[in-house]
C-alpha cells in the first residue's frame, strides 16, 4: 500500500492536471509515479523537465536506459526498474541478456564492452556520490565515452534519483501495465 497520495487526474491539484492529461494521452494510463509526483507540483515539473533534458543527451536510448536501470537497481527502486525495463525492451530494444545483466546488478557480467563501462562508470558513480577514481574514470573514457557523456550519465542518475527515491518513500505499487517487468531486489 502507498504511503502517500496516489492522485487521479481528477485529485490531483488544478496546476499539474494539465501535465497529467498530456501523460494519459501519450501513454494510455496515468503513471502511479506521475500520481505520487503529483502530490508536489514542484517535484513533478522537476521529473518532467529533467526527462525532457535527459532525452537531448548524447547518449542513445539504449545507453541512458543502462543508467536509469542501474540507479533504479542501486537505489532498489521497484517501480522504476518494472518501468525502465518496459522502456527498455520495447522501445529501446535492448539485448535480453543484457537487460538480465542490469536487472541482476551483474553489471561486470553485461556482453558488449561498451554498455559494460557505461554500468560500471554509473555505478561507481552512485557509489562514490561522483568520487570515481581515477582507473573508473579511464576505464570509461577508454570505452570511447568522454567528458560530456560523463556528464550526462549524472544528469540520467539525477534524474533517477528523484523518481527512484519519490518510489522508495512512496511505496508506490506497479500499473497493470508494468506487472509483467516486475523486479524484486536480488
Amino acid at each position: 500500500m502507498t504511503r502517500l497520495t496516489l492522485h487521479t487526474v481528477d485529485s490531483a491539484p488544478e496546476v499539474v492536471k494539465p501535465a497529467l492529461e498530456k501523460a494519459v494521452r501519450g501513454s494510455g494510463f496515468l503513471s502511479n509515479l506521475l500520481a505520487i509526483l503529483a502530490n508536489a507540483p514542484v517535484a513533478l515539473q522537476a521529473y518532467q523537465d529533467m526527462s525532457a533534458l535527459n532525452a537531448t543527451a548524447s547518449l542513445s536510448l539504449v545507453e541512458r536506459e543502462v543508467v536509469q536501470l542501474v540507479a533504479g537497481t542501486t537505489h532498489g527502486c521497484r517501480f522504476c526498474v518494472a518501468g525502465h525495463t518496459a522502456i527498455a525492451t520495447n522501445k529501446a530494444k535492448l539485448d535480453p541478456e543484457i537487460l538480465a545483466a542490469l536487472r541482476a546488478r551483474g553489471f561486470d557480467q553485461i556482453n558488449d564492452e561498451r554498455l559494460q563501462a557505461l554500468a560500471l562508470f554509473s555505478r561507481a558513480v552512485i557509489d562514490t556520490r561522483g568520487q570515481v577514481s581515477d582507473q573508473a574514470l579511464a576505464d570509461f573514457r577508454a570505452a570511447g565515452y568522454g567528458d560530456q557523456q560523463a556528464l550526462e550519465v549524472i544528469t540520467g542518475i539525477g534524474l533517477a534519483t528523484i523518481c527512484n527515491f519519490a518510489n522508495n518513500l512512496a511505496r508506490t505499487p506497479l500499473n497493470s501495465q508494468l506487472e509483467a517487468y516486475a523486479w524484486e531486489t536480488p
